[in-house]
C-alpha cells in the first residue's frame, strides 16, 4: 500500500491568489504543487522554496538571488521554455508560479523506451538547444540540464524547465560551502574543477543528454559521485558507436563536439550547437534516422519516477533530497566540493578504508600499516593541497554594489584577472550586480573573475500604430518588443469594427522598461439596441427619436394613405422590436395623405353612365331631377370638371 503524504500547504491559498490543489513532487531545493490561479482562472505549477534555504545568515542572500533569477527567467519568452508567470513571498513562503505542462519527463521516456531513435534523439536535442539559445541570448545559463528537466508535452512540444532556482542555490552553496550543486552525470569539467560556468556548460550537458538518448546509458558511471566527477574532468566522453556499433561517424563527431572536455573545443553557445546538430541530421540517411539501439527498457517504480509522472509540471522534481557525496542516482541533485575532480577517487577510497580499519582496532601491525598509509596520504594530500587542492585556490572578494572601476581595483589587489560583461538591471549604470564565481567562492589563484555590471533598465520603444490595428497584431507587436500584455478591455464603439484597438495604456511615453504590462482597449463594435417604433410620427419626430437611441433615419419613399396624415410615418423597416446595433439604418415610408382624383366633364351624359364613372373614381354620385328628370340626361354637376378631390367626395348630378 502506498504511503500517504500529508502536506500542510495543500488546501491553502498562497498570497491570496493561488489555491493549492495537490502536491506534485518534492525535491532537494523546492516542493512543487498543482495550483489554480484564482485571479486568471488557470492551472499553474507552484514551486515553493524549502524554508531551510532561507534560514541562517545567508538566507537573505539566497532569497535575494532567488528573486533576481526569477525575474530573469520571467523575461524569457520562448515556446521551448516553461514560462515563469509570477514570483513572490507570502510570510515564510518564497514561491514561483510557472506554466503547467501536461506530459512526462525525458527521464520517464528513457525509462520506458531504453534508448530513442536517432531521429527522436536529434529532434529533442534540437528543441533543447533552441530553448537554451533564447536563454543564452539573454545572458542566462541553466546549469542543470538533465532528463528530469526536459518535459515532453502530450501535444508533442519539448520544453526545458527550472531556470533560475538552480543558479540561485548554486551561487549560495558555492559562497558558503565551497561546493557546486548539480547532477553529477551531466556536470561539465569546468563546473566540477573550478566552479565556473557559461553557455558552454549547458552545451556539455546537452551532449551527455544526447549520448544517453542514443545509447540508453550514461557515458560515465561509478560507485560514488566522486568517481563520476573525476571521469568528467580527466577523461573524454567515449564515442557513442563504442556502445552502439552501427551509429555513424557523424554522430560520434557531434557528441564529442558538444561534450568536449575542454570548453574551448565546444560550440560557444546553444545557437552554435544547434547549427551543428542540424548539419549532422542533414548528412544522415532515413534508415539511420529511424533506427534505435536495442536496449531493454527498465520501468522504474513510482518512487523512482515521480519526476516523470503525467501530467507533468514545470519542474524537475527529484523526490530525493539534495545530498552530499554518497548520492549516485542518475537524476539526483548533489553538492560536490569545487576541485573534486583533481583528486583521485581511489585515493579517497583508500583513506576511507584505512580509517575503517583503525576504528575496528585490528591487529597492531594492521594499525601500523594503516598509520603509514595515512601518513603517506597526508604527505600526498599536502602536496595536492598546495598544487591542486584548496591551497591552490583563493576567495573571490565581494565587489557587488561597487562601481566598475573600484571593483576592478579590488580584484587586481587580490591578484585576480577579470573580464567585464554588461546586463540590464534596475541598479545604477556601471554598478557591479554579480560576479562569476560569486563573492566568497573559490577560484584558482591568478584565475579570472567575470564581473557583470549594470547597464540600467532595458528600455524598449513602444511599437507604432497600435491604435487602429487588430488586437491580435497589437499583442504580437508588444510581446515582440519585450512587453507583457494584460487581458484586453472591451468597449462598444459606433465606428470601429469588432477587434480593433481603441486605446493603449500606459501611453504618453516613447519607451518603457522590458516587462511593462500594457492593457489594450478593444472595440466590440456598435452597442446592441432594440429598434423602436416611429409609425405615426412626423418626419422630424421620427428622425430625432431614432437618433436618440443610436439608429440612423432614412426615408424610403412616400405613399398615399387614407388613414395616416400627410407627412407622418406609414411604415418602417426593420419592424419595431427587432434586435440591432447602434448605427443600423431604419427606413421609413411617409404619408402623402389621401390620393386625389380629377372630376371629369359629365354634362350631356346619361345618368347611369356618369354615375358609374364617378363610382370608378371612388366618388359618391347623387341624382337631383329637374322637371321630373324624364330624359335622364346630366344637365349640371356640383363640382366643376378638372377639379381634384379625394375619394368618397359626393358629386351632385342635375338630371333633366
Amino acid at each position: 500500500m502506498g504511503r500517504t503524504i500529508t502536506d500542510p500547504l495543500v488546501g491553502t491559498i498562497v498570497d491570496g491568489r493561488y489555491e493549492v490543489l495537490s502536491r506534485i513532487a518534492r525535491g532537494g531545493m523546492a516542493t512543487v504543487y498543482l495550483a489554480v490561479d484564482r485571479r486568471l482562472d488557470r492551472e499553474v505549477a507552484l514551486k515553493v522554496m524549502h524554508a531551510h534555504l532561507a534560514d541562517g545568515a545567508d538566507g537573505s542572500d539566497f532569497v535575494a538571488r532567488f528573486r533576481r533569477e526569477a525575474r530573469s527567467a520571467a523575461r524569457l519568452t520562448h515556446p521551448g521554455l516553461v514560462g515563469v508567470y509570477d514570483q513572490g513571498v507570502d510570510g515564510e513562503v518564497s514561491y514561483l508560479t510557472m506554466e503547467y505542462v501536461d506530459g512526462v519527463t525525458l527521464r520517464r521516456r528513457l525509462a520506458e523506451a531504453g534508448a530513442l531513435s536517432v531521429e527522436e534523439s536529434l529532434s529533442i536535442t534540437e528543441a533543447v538547444l533552441d530553448a537554451l539559445a533564447a536563454a543564452h541570448r539573454h545572458g542566462l545559463v541553466h546549469r542543470d540540464i538533465k532528463p528530469e528537466n526536459v518535459l515532453l508535452a502530450s501535444d508533442g512540444r519539448v520544453k526545458v524547465a527550472d531556470f533560475g532556482l538552480a543558479r540561485a542555490v548554486t551561487e549560495v552553496t558555492a559562497t558558503t560551502t565551497g561546493t557546486v550543486l548539480g547532477t553529477v552525470a551531466y556536470l561539465s569539467p569546468e563546473l566540477v574543477s573550478r566552479g565556473v560556468s557559461d553557455p558552454r556548460t549547458d552545451v556539455y550537458a546537452t551532449g551527455i543528454l544526447l549520448y544517453e538518448m542514443l545509447t540508453g546509458r550514461q557515458p560515465f558511471t561509478g560507485e560514488t559521485p566522486v568517481q563520476v566527477a573525476f571521469q568528467h574532468v580527466n577523461e573524454d566522453v567515449p564515442a557513442p558507436s563504442d556502445a552502439v556499433t552501427w551509429l555513424p561517424q557523424e554522430i560520434d563527431d557531434l557528441v564529442r563536439a558538444l561534450a568536449a572536455r575542454d570548453a574551448d573545443d565546444r560550440p560557444h553557445d546553444a545557437a552554435a550547437a544547434l547549427e551543428h546538430v542540424r548539419r549532422t541530421r542533414a548528412q544522415l540517411d532515413p534508415e539511420t534516422l529511424e533506427r534505435a539501439a536495442d536496449v531493454t527498457p527498465v520501468i522504474p517504480s513510482p518512487a523512482q519516477t515521480s519526476s516523470g509522472r503525467s501530467p507533468g509540471s514545470a519542474t524537475s522534481p527529484d523526490e530525493e533530497a539534495t545530498t552530499r557525496l554518497d548520492m549516485n542516482e542518475s537524476g539526483s541533485t548533489i553538492a560536490l566540493p569545487i576541485g573534486v575532480g583533481v583528486l583521485s577517487p581511489e585515493r579517497q577510497a583508500e583513506a576511507q578504508r584505512l580509517a575503517q580499519q583503525k576504528v575496528r582496532r585490528r591487529r597492531r601491525w594492521w594499525v601500523l600499516l594503516a598509520t603509514l598509509v595515512v601518513i603517506g596520504g597526508l604527505a600526498g594530500g599536502g602536496y595536492w593541497f598546495v598544487t591542486s587542492g584548496p591551497g591552490a585556490f583563493t576567495t573571490v572578494p565581494d565587489v557587488v554594489g561597487m562601481q566598475q572601476e573600484r571593483a576592478l581595483e579590488v580584484l587586481r589587489a587580490a591578484d585576480l584577472a577579470h573580464s567585464v560583461g554588461e546586463e540590464f538591471s534596475h541598479e545604477p549604470v556601471g554598478e557591479v550586480i554579480s560576479t562569476t564565481p560569486v563573492a566568497g567562492g573559490q577560484i584558482i589563484r591568478d584565475g579570472e573573475v567575470l564581473v557583470t555590471v549594470s547597464k540600467g533598465p532595458d528600455m524598449r520603444e513602444v511599437p507604432e500604430d497600435l491604435v487602429g490595428a487588430t488586437v491580435e497584431d497589437a499583442m504580437v507587436e508588444l510581446r515582440r518588443a519585450g512587453f507583457e500584455v494584460a487581458e484586453p478591455e472591451l468597449a462598444y464603439h459606433d465606428d470601429a469594427p469588432e477587434g480593433e484597438v481603441l486605446a493603449v495604456a500606459p501611453s504618453g511615453e516613447e519607451t518603457y522598461e522590458v516587462g511593462t504590462e500594457f492593457t489594450l482597449t478593444v472595440s466590440q463594435g456598435p452597442a446592441p439596441v432594440t429598434v423602436i417604433s416611429v409609425v405615426g410620427a412626423t418626419k422630424d419626430q421620427a428622425k430625432a427619436e431614432l437618433e436618440g437611441v443610436g439608429l440612423v433615419y432614412e426615408r424610403a419613399g412616400r405613399e398615399y394613405s387614407d388613414t395616416v396624415e400627410k407627412g407622418r410615418v406609414i411604415s418602417q423597416s426593420p419592424a419595431p422590436g427587432t434586435p440591432g446595433h447602434r448605427g443600423d439604418v431604419v427606413e421609413v415610408v411617409l404619408s402623402r395623405g389621401p390620393e386625389k382624383f380629377e372630376i371629369p366633364d359629365l354634362v350631356g351624359k346619361q345618368y347611369e353612365e356618369a354615375a358609374q364613372i364617378l363610382r370608378d373614381l371612388g366618388m359618391e354620385p347623387r341624382r337631383e331631377n329637374f322637371l321630373g328628370g324624364f330624359f335622364g340626361t346630366v344637365r349640371t354637376q356640383s363640382i366643376e370638371p378638372g377639379t381634384k378631390v379625394v375619394k368618397g367626395t359626393e358629386v351632385v348630378l342635375g338630371i333633366v
